[in-house]
């Protein structure tokens, strides 16, 4: 097969395995209890997978070990969570083996080698492998694969059992596990990586995808109340640089928490541990390289809201239409709640009719409209006057005062309750950017020059200067010039990395917590938000 028959291939079938996973990207939320019950392992995949398939589309690959080589690396670079950094290794495996094949089609002989390779790599990249995980899912789809290869099964039969065997894996799981067990419910990662499988199936037979349930169905108590990880931070970062040294940055990051995992190759580490310090995490990475797509996630608030999220039943009263840009942010939107994502924002503003479509789509009976730009404000107010349903507009200025605004939504509540929390809220936070002048000008007696970033706070000018670094400071010292608990930086897309903004965070204000995100906005490297 020609390489370009080869990327169009591949193409749907990772677009198909996206599908069914992000249908059931929130009942596998709601599943999530191990390795912390943090409720993001849909979401997270949901991410890396979206990544895959972004470095599809943009390969300019001359070979199929090429196109193995940047499907692994995009994986890698877009490995959100410990589901998401053990999944990276799953498609590395599985690309190597597939990149090196002559055959020119992928037959079951090539697919059983591939989920063999992914499962020793996902073995290899786990210190501690635990059964009863995705781990125990991939090494069962390997052996059911491995047997039907045997009998001689055309590709399409073998994916059918495929799926069949990894519902009996999945289901297994509680039995291989305490923790599931206790809580009864099966593993959220290996449901995930069965949803995968499920979409890779129906792609290859071009049968439409079975209807998933919404949600997780009969989640007893104890699967909702889950004791807080030992650990505060969900600390993930890349690190890349020449003849990286995997152990020793292993054994560093070893004594600072756990659910610790370091893969890649010399040139690309990707890094997942739970931890306290997360200073101290990133400061061990950069002694080795320089240090990419930083986040931190506050694993104790995503349980807490997890539980407050689960603890909703019925029907909602009330739902959140949103305009967010950025896949990281419509994922966090999507987290807290959020029952309709809109793309829009700064330069890209959707039209009154796209808001009323948004609004009139939501199951609840009404609707809360968040404009997360001023620039939208006006577009959701008329759309909140077409609308059919009752609809209140929440004037979030900007995506961190949405955030803010989410986090204090309940969807059994009324919607005039919901806003006058949302409203309570956005009193209580300062917002901040870091932008790009596109032109010169004069702001407030600040000189700000074409090219250069250029930070507000509160939309009050701020600094601007060649040094994102320098202006990134300026706008949070200018955020916590009034006492805040909780800082939350949202990374945009191609933005600089916030190593050396983050260890100067935890060096001037130690007692201030950091959450980082990637948003992947346009237009805004950093947005941030002090609470």
């Amino acid at each position: 097969m020609r390489l370009n028959g080869d990327l169009e291939v591949l193409q749907r079938i990772v677009d198909g395995a996206l599908a069914s996973l992000e249908a059931s990207r929130q009942r596998i939320d709601d599943l999530n209890v191990y390795p912390v019950p943090d409720g993001d392992t849909g979401t997270n995949l949901t991410m890396t997978v979206r990544a895959v398939a972004e470095a599809v589309e943009q390969t300019s690959a001359a070979s199929r070990q090429s196109l193995a080589r940047d499907v692994a690396r995009g994986a890698l670079m877009g490995a959100r969570g410990n589901s998401g950094v053990i999944f990276s290794q799953i498609v590395r495996g599985a690309a190597d083996v597939l990149g090196e094949t002559a055959a020119l089609r992928i037959d079951s002989t090539s697919a059983a080698l591939a989920l063999r390779g992914a499962s020793d790599a996902a073995y290899r990249a786990v210190r501690r492998p635990v059964e009863g995980t995705m781990l125990s899912v991939i090494r069962e789809l390997a052996e059911e694969a491995e047997a039907r290869a045997l009998e001689g099964s055309p590709l399409g039969d073998l994916l059918v059992e495929l799926v069949r065997r990894g519902e009996l894996a999945v289901a297994r799981t509680p039995e291989q596990l305490q923790v599931l067990r206790d809580a009864g419910v099966v593993d959220a990662g290996g449901a995930g990586l069965l949803e995968l499988v499920r979409g890779v199936a129906a792609t290859v037979s071009g049968e439409p995808l079975p209807q998933p349930p919404a949600r997780a169905e009969h989640l007893t108590f104890e699967a909702v109340h889950q004791e807080l990880s030992p650990y505060r931070y969900c600390t993930v970062f890349l690190v890349e640089g020449r003849d990286l040294d995997r152990d020793a940055l292993e054994a560093k990051l070893d004594k600072l928490g756990d659910s610790l995992l370091v893969v890649g190759d010399p040139s690309a580490l990707k890094v997942h541990v739970h931890t306290d310090d997360p200073g101290a995490a990133l400061s061990a990475g950069s002694v080795q390289g320089v240090l990419e797509g930083i986040e931190i996630a506050n694993m104790h608030r995503q349980t807490e809201r997890r539980e407050e999220r689960l603890l909703q039943v019925g029907e909602n009263a009330s739902d959140v239409v949103a305009v967010v840009a950025g896949d990281g942010n419509r994922a966090i939107f999507e987290s807290l709640g959020a029952a309709r994502v809109v793309e829009g924002g700064q330069s890209m503003n959707p039209s009154t009719a796209d808001l009323v479509a948004a609004v009139e789509s939501v199951a609840a009976p009404e609707a809360l409209l968040l404009p997360n730009n001023s620039n939208v404000i006006l577009s959701a107010e008329q759309a909140a006057r077409a609308a059919e349903k009752p609809v209140e507009v929440v004037p979030t200025d900007s995506i961190p005062a949405g955030l803010a605004a989410m986090v204090v939504f309940d969807g059994t509540r009324p919607v005039a309750e919901n806003a006058a929390a949302m409203r309570e809220a956005l009193a209580a936070i300062a917002t901040g950017e870091v932008t790009i002048a596109s032109r010169d000008a004069v702001l407030n007696g600040l000189a700000v020059r074409k090219g250069n970033y250029f930070g507000l706070a509160g939309g009050d000018p701020v600094a601007e200067g060649e040094s994102f670094d320098e202006v990134a400071r300026a706008v949070v010292e200018r955020l916590l010039a009034e006492p805040r608990e909780v800082l939350t930086l949202l990374r945009g897309a191609d933005a600089p990395e916030l190593g050396a903004l983050v260890a100067d965070l935890a060096e001037r204000h130690p007692e201030l917590e950091v959450d980082v995100q990637d948003g992947g906005q346009p237009h805004y490297p950093l947005l941030l938000s002090a609470e």
